[in-house]
């Protein structure tokens, strides 16, 4: 059974997907500084993804050069959107069945990097991605209505497949 956490993140992926539904890649690509551009945040939120959920749990890459632009601290680009959008297919698709396994005791245990064990637990860190889509997901909202966009999508959409149920 897949972990209520993992649920939630599929939850916060599926409503970024929708906040940015029918965006153009020129619309996605514009900077409106000091904030990125919608088509860096997709490549943005895959790269965390890629370095928790593929690189740290399954020791693979699947995304080389993704940190290099879209990474914490890097300078801005302005990717293609359509790029970006098959980054993080692949990326999650690639995760997802990591995920898919997950169990609570799981979450309460940490990563290793170069010998050495992560600072948060990796049920922190799914906690983390969560709420990181859901930073980003504002943040494209906004963006798009600073683009003039009409009719986006209301916040937060139909939960059903993302009810509560206890562990």
């Amino acid at each position: 059974m897949t972990h209520p956490l993992v649920t939630q993140l599929r939850f916060a992926r599926s409503e970024f997907q929708r906040c940015l539904a029918g965006l153009s890649d020129q619309d996605a690509r514009t900077r409106l500084n000091p904030m990125n551009c919608i088509s860096w945040m997709i490549g943005h939120v895959a790269n965390q993804e890629h370095f928790y959920w593929v690189f740290l749990a399954q020791e693979k890459s699947v995304a080389p050069g993704l940190n290099d632009l879209v990474g914490f601290g890097k300078p801005a680009t302005t990717p293609p959107l359509d790029e970006m959008w098959e980054t993080w297919q692949r990326v999650t698709t690639t995760a997802d069945p990591f995920l898919d396994t997950l169990t609570t005791s799981q979450l309460e245990t940490f990563f290793q990097l170069r010998g050495k064990a992560m600072r948060e637990s990796i049920g922190t860190m799914l906690l983390r991605n969560v709420h990181h889509y859901w930073f980003h997901t504002g943040e494209a909202h906004a963006v798009r209505q600073q683009l003039g966009h009409a009719d986006l999508p209301q916040f937060v959409g139909n939960m059903a497949a993302a009810v509560y149920k206890p562990e």
